[in-house]
């Protein structure tokens, strides 16, 4: 049986889980924040979650996971048939990841953990990440999903990371990037709806007070 370790606070581990959910399909998870001992990182190299353990061996990174499991397990398809759409998918999750998420993780320490940021990483990351939600605008459809009519891998990044990217707005930056952008508030209402994307968000909430306290102690 697939293993999967991290903990429901991890918006990537929540990519791999709801991905696994959706497709109906068996695993175990082991909860762990991460770790910098070496049997952790010998499944793991640099330590950190999520990571997935097959009959195989193990992985990490949250798109080889997300592939692998697309390449070699059954259940619902999360990518389409079509190369091309396929491409334009896997082009979305990029996309979100390095134009949404890692500029909003920039500003994590100070909306998040009660920390500073430096003023020209804020800004820098201001920049970073508004340019980065008016590609998704020309980019996504939105028909009702990012990429088209079917649920895939691209609305994994969208829930699990434009929804943090949203919060970095409105406490860093006094931005409502939902406000003029009615088909992402749309598509949000109809992930979160789902019955896997309820159950994660509750197991979230459940662990989020202990995460916060233990990341603000050190």
């Amino acid at each position: 049986m697939l293993k999967l370790y991290g903990f429901a606070v991890s918006n990537y581990f929540n990519m791999v889980r709801l991905a696994l959910l959706e497709k109906e399909l068996p695993f175990e998870i082991v909860n762990v924040l991460g770790r910098q001992d070496e049997s952790f990182k010998s499944l793991s190299p640099r330590g950190k979650v999520p990571c997935l353990v097959t009959e195989q061996g193990s992985m990490s990174e949250t798109s080889v996971i997300l592939e692998y499991i697309e390449e070699t397990q059954g259940g619902r398809p999360l990518l389409p048939a079509d190369p091309f759409q396929r491409a334009q998918v896997r082009a979305l999750m990029r996309e979100i990841e390095l134009y949404i998420e890692l500029p909003a993780r920039a500003c994590y320490p100070e909306v998040f953990f009660g920390g500073k940021v430096d003023p020209a990483i804020r800004q820098k990351a201001r920049d970073e990440l508004f340019a980065g939600i008016d590609a998704l605008k020309r980019h996504g459809r939105f028909a009702p999903y990012v990429a088209g009519d079917q649920f895939s891998l691209a609305d994994l990044y969208f829930l699990y990371s434009v929804d943090l990217a949203v919060v970095v707005a409105a406490k860093a930056f006094d931005t409502d990037v939902l406000a003029d952008w009615p088909q992402a508030r749309a598509l949000f209402e109809l992930l979160k709806a789902n019955p896997h994307v309820q159950k994660i968000e509750e197991d979230k909430q459940q662990e989020m007070a202990a995460f916060l306290a233990k990341v603000r102690g050190k």
